[in-house]
């Protein structure tokens, strides 16, 4: 199928860039397979599997509908949300460091979840640590620039310094003794129906690149623990060629779930994937075609075509 074929595309443009990585950063060799004994994940909502009672930042319909369980399915495990006792501390609008969250509630930052699981736990050799961060800061930040309250130059400052922390906190875990690392960093808010219906498309794009590229030079000399995986540019192959991907609706939410308070950070009343079912999407819509469920997070195919890719880059690394 077409999504099939762009994968091989990606992975083969891929390929080159990580040799080169792996290169800089002295890895000698890349025979020995990964079989991960856990799944652990620290994170936002592009990670969060069911912290709030079960419901997670997409269309919640019963499907495998997270990235980070379809990458797990790969190796015939699950993963459950630290709030149900399992390893998944991946909370929706966690910043990297900051409280309160892009909401203005109490979702634990990335470092405070880590925080939570060295307090108890320790990491062992065949761990598959999977983080992602920065949507909420970037979110917390544009905001702030559209009250008034940030200039565009220290939103963009802002991410460069998110980037830094993030990597600072990939190279905390690699510290405590993580041996596999697999990073996803924020995909470009630009792209998101949010960044049109707000016209910030070129601000947008500026600080989600301003932080990415920050953060990949923070983990530079880390490339023998640490897989980065490209959520930027995965989102834009999605949204640049989507019928790759058996998508064509890439510019609109499939889901109609208005909440009424701040439920993703963006403003009162607007969509919010967590409150999305298979009965509260736009009518006659096929779920399947759209890349995103709410004006920032993504399908449940999109984040299946994600968890492939993933799996991908993973096999090809460890």
């Amino acid at each position: 199928m077409a999504a099939n074929w762009m994968r091989r595309i990606a992975l083969a443009l891929f390929a080159g860039a990580t040799a080169m990585v792996l290169a800089a950063c002295g890895s000698s060799s890349v025979a020995s397979a990964l079989t991960p004994s856990r799944f652990i994940v620290f994170g936002d909502a592009l990670s969060d599997i069911g912290q709030n009672g079960g419901k997670r930042y997409t269309v919640n319909d019963g499907s495998v509908n997270n990235w980070t369980l379809q990458l797990a399915s790969h190796y015939g495990k699950t993963i459950a949300p630290s709030s149900a006792g399992g390893l998944s501390y991946a909370t929706g609008n966690a910043r990297v460091l900051a409280t309160p969250d892009a909401a203005g509630g109490s979702a634990p930052p990335l470092s405070a979840q880590i925080d939570s699981f060295l307090a108890a736990n320790q990491f062992s050799s065949s761990d598959l640590i999977v983080i992602d961060g920065g949507i909420s800061d970037l979110i917390v930040n544009m905001q702030a620039v559209l009250a008034g309250s940030m200039t565009p130059d220290a939103m963009v400052a802002a991410a460069t310094q998110t980037g830094a922390d993030l990597g600072a906190q990939v190279r905390r875990l690699v510290n405590a003794g993580a041996k596999h690392v697999l990073l996803a960093a924020a995909y470009d808010l630009s792209k998101t129906p949010w960044a049109a219906t707000i016209n910030q498309k070129d601000l947008l794009y500026k600080a989600s690149r301003a932080l990415n590229d920050s953060l990949k030079v923070s983990i530079v000399d880390l490339g023998a623990n640490v897989l980065y995986v490209d959520t930027e540019y995965y989102v834009n192959l999605y949204v640049n060629s989507p019928g790759s991907f058996s998508f064509s609706v890439t510019n609109t939410p499939v889901c109609t779930s208005i909440d009424p308070g701040n439920g993703i950070g963006i403003g009162t009343n607007q969509v919010n994937s967590l409150l999305c079912t298979s009965s509260t999407l736009v009518s006659g819509a096929d779920p399947t075609k759209y890349v995103f469920a709410d004006p920032i997070y993504l399908t449940p195919s999109a984040h299946r075509q994600f968890g492939d890719y993933a799996y991908d880059q993973l096999t090809l690394r460890w």
